[in-house]
């Protein structure tokens, strides 16, 4: 069982010192996919880094300003993913700051999708730098960032290391209040659980995603978001081996207990699963793997 944090204290557009390098903002827009909102966090002093500035509010834009020190100056502005509520506000800030834009492009499968499974999408994010690949470093006075290549959740997912706390900047590829959704095209399970596998060896002392508290206990609980997908692919493979071969036949049993207009997107995220198991050559499928595809056991 995961060990879900969700206690966290705060003010909408307040600015929290929540570490020694680390100033936090929540942005107002909780939702069912954002939990209490997008937190932007400001990393340094003097010259600082801004990660996931967030959704597009002039008022969210106001409080990371109104949260800057006398004489303090934005650098560089650092963006996760580009789901609507982390990247739009990246080229009003830039407007403000004059910062360069950090991340990685949209990926070509992200896609519009009937299903919503998301707070929505940011075609449009086009960084100034890319990070995509991972590896580069940024540094400012006190403070280096490291792009660590997290795809999974997205295709073009970055998370930040800050070397000096052995801390990570999660994004939403790890959140301690929820699992993270994984959509194909875009999403994709295979490349999520070796991301979850590459965050878990680096052994980080603290998890710092965009919506909810930080994750302390890090390698437990990494390794329980790891042992859930494990156990959910076993009811997958456990469905198919019981004659429950399209996935539309399989959800009824999966989700048991969940709520039925959840089903459509619960359909997409056991596609995630599906897709994975066809690469691993687990499960087969006559023709190209789909929501409609029957599946079977490899022999």
């Amino acid at each position: 069982m995961i060990p879900y944090v969700r206690d966290i204290t705060f003010d909408y557009g307040a600015c929290d010192q929540v570490s020694p390098l680390i100033r936090r903002v929540v942005a107002n827009n909780p939702g069912p996919f954002t939990f209490l909102g997008t937190g932007t966090y400001i990393v340094g002093r003097g010259e600082v880094a801004v990660i996931d500035p967030g959704p597009d509010l002039p008022e969210h834009l106001d409080a990371i300003l109104a949260a800057l020190e006398p004489g303090e100056r934005v650098t560089h502005i650092l963006v996760t993913h580009h789901h609507s509520d982390h990247s739009p506000l990246a080229k009003p800030l830039q407007e403000k700051t004059g910062a360069p834009i950090y991340g990685c492009a949209v990926g070509v499968l992200a896609e519009e999708s009937t299903i919503r499974t998301e707070a929505g999408a940011d075609f449009g994010f086009a960084p100034d730098i890319s990070l995509c690949g991972g590896g580069t470093v940024l540094t400012g006075p006190g403070w280096t960032l490291e792009a660590i290549a997290t795809p999974g959740h997205t295709s073009n997912h970055i998370c930040f290391a800050l070397h000096e706390e052995n801390a990570l900047f999660s994004g939403d590829h790890i959140m301690g209040w929820s699992t993270t959704v994984i959509t194909p095209p875009d999403g994709d399970m295979t490349d999520y659980m070796a991301s979850l596998d590459l965050v878990k060896a680096r052994e980080f002392a603290v998890l710092w995603p965009t919506h909810g508290p930080p994750i302390t206990e890090v390698t437990p609980f990494v390794e329980a978001y790891i042992a859930h997908r494990r156990a959910r692919e076993a009811q997958v493979l456990d469905a198919v081996a019981q004659g429950h071969g399209r996935i539309k036949d399989m959800v009824p049993v999966l989700y048991a207990a969940v709520d039925k207009r959840l089903w459509p997107a619960a359909s997409r995220s056991v596609l995630g699963h599906m897709l994975d198991l066809v690469r691993r050559g687990l499960v087969t499928t006559d023709g190209e793997a789909g929501l409609d595809s029957d599946y079977r056991l490899a022999d």
